[in-house]
């Protein structure tokens, strides 16, 4: 019996993460055929991590085969899971995303704001392909998506693709997991969260410790003693005593950009000008990282893979896939459809909660209605994704301006036009379905 994996963006430097995943996983989720896919562009890296992957396969004695090929429809074939790690336009095009928008005086920023919603733009057509293909080639394969923005293209390809067993993972609730066990002392396996919202807009509403309720001393710890709660590619600015006791809510490291959004843009102003773009980082992060990767003697994930911001989505990614194999029934937080969790927002709306994992896919727990705090932020925000995909798929100017202007980081009427002119222009080559209807 063979279990076949495919990970698209098979040259990403994260890959090395996803390999160490499989092979501790091995005993449990037996993968026999991993193959590794990229675009031409990508084929120095993708060889790269295949030489790597090797190593690390061979070390670890699991009765592996791994190939690595540019030839998509050819890898789907007999495929039982379908990983996505992808980003068109590179980081080139993340710098853009992140430059412009500073330029003009908004955040500058891969997943929120006007740089995610045109890493938005150009992501949605080309994944909607990839889902059309896998319907036809491998209709009964499971595709993890942690491709960002990861909610609104997990949303974009259960509304929009014939493929419907797709499940969207981010590695934000697993960060604050882990660092909500740092800040009580505690082991993350002991921690649970409840979340409630969407993806880089999710809440923690209690955490519990072995079943008893810690949530006041979390939120009491983390005004008092400035722990550092954020990935490494968000920079920490700690919260106010005000904000944590009148919303009552455990605060992910994504609400600085929408909570404080004067001193975010101020530091990220003061970066651009210092050091470059956290694109500019990555880039460099990246070159040492391959200079790493190409070392003959290395057969492990090296730790400094842990400094990019992304560090730990494919944990998340293949303990979802041993789940689901399994059909272990745990709990894990995930993207998916509302499907009632939260009333307040409609069934079909994608939202990122915790969810009962089988071989069927995930099934929501409820949390209840949204809290009045910021019931009418997850309104907007929601509202706002549903416009950047209907934007995606249309390609239409007019839905692009909406977009913009409907996002909380950018909201005006002049300056939203001449943002979206520049990036139009300066994405042109990575979007098609704008540049077919002449805008």
């Amino acid at each position: 019996m063979t279990l076949k994996l495919v990970i698209i963006g098979g040259g990403s430097s994260y890959t090395p993460e996803i390999i160490e995943g499989i092979i501790r996983r091995h005993d449990s989720f037996p993968v026999t055929d991993i193959v590794l896919v990229d675009i031409e562009a990508g084929q120095k890296k993708l060889e790269i991590i295949g030489d790597l992957s090797l190593r690390m396969i061979e070390k670890s004695a699991k009765p592996i085969k791994l190939s690595w090929t540019l030839d998509r429809k050819r890898a789907l074939i007999n495929a039982d899971f379908v990983s996505t790690q992808i980003r068109v336009g590179g980081l080139e095009a993340r710098s853009k995303d992140e430059r412009i928008p500073l330029s003009h005086g908004f955040i500058g920023q891969e997943t929120n704001g006007a740089g995610g919603i045109f890493k938005a733009f150009r992501t949605i057509p080309v994944l909607i392909e990839l889902a059309e293909d896998i319907h036809t080639i491998c209709p009964d394969a499971w595709m993890i998506n942690f491709t960002n923005p990861a909610g609104i293209v997990t949303e974009a390809l259960l509304k929009h693709s014939a493929h419907q067993k797709v499940i969207g993972v981010c590695n934000i609730p697993f960060n604050m997991r882990h660092s909500t066990a740092e800040i009580l002392g505690v082991s993350p396996d002991n921690v649970k969260i409840q979340f409630i919202g969407m993806n880089h807009f999710v809440f923690g509403q209690k955490v519990f410790v072995n079943g008893v309720d810690r949530t006041e001393e979390v939120l009491e710890k983390l005004v008092g003693d400035h722990f550092d709660y954020s990935p490494a590619n968000i920079v920490n600015l700690g919260w106010s005593k005000t904000f944590i006791e009148s919303t009552r809510l455990l605060p992910n490291p994504y609400h600085q950009y929408y909570f404080q959004t004067k001193e975010v843009l101020e530091k990220d102003l003061q970066a651009y000008k210092e050091n470059g773009t956290r694109a500019e980082v990555v880039q460099q992060l990246e070159e040492s990282l391959f200079e790493l990767y190409r070392n003959p003697e290395l057969r492990d994930k090296p730790k400094e893979l842990e400094k990019r911001g992304g560090a730990f989505y494919s944990d998340v990614a293949c303990s979802l896939m041993d789940s689901i194999y399994n059909n272990k029934e745990d709990v894990q937080t995930v993207n998916t459809f509302n499907n009632g969790a939260i009333p307040d927002l409609p069934n079909d709306a994608v939202i990122e909660a915790n969810c009962i994992i089988t071989n069927h896919g995930p099934r929501p727990i409820s949390v209840g209605p949204l809290p009045a705090t910021i019931k009418g932020l997850v309104y907007q925000m929601k509202a706002f994704e549903e416009l950047v995909i209907q934007a995606s798929i249309s390609g239409d100017y007019n839905d692009a301006y909406t977009a913009l202007l409907m996002n909380p980081l950018i909201g005006d009427e002049k300056r939203s036009k001449v943002l979206l002119d520049e990036l139009l222009e300066a994405h042109k080559a990575y979007l098609p379905q704008f540049n077919s209807r002449g805008n």
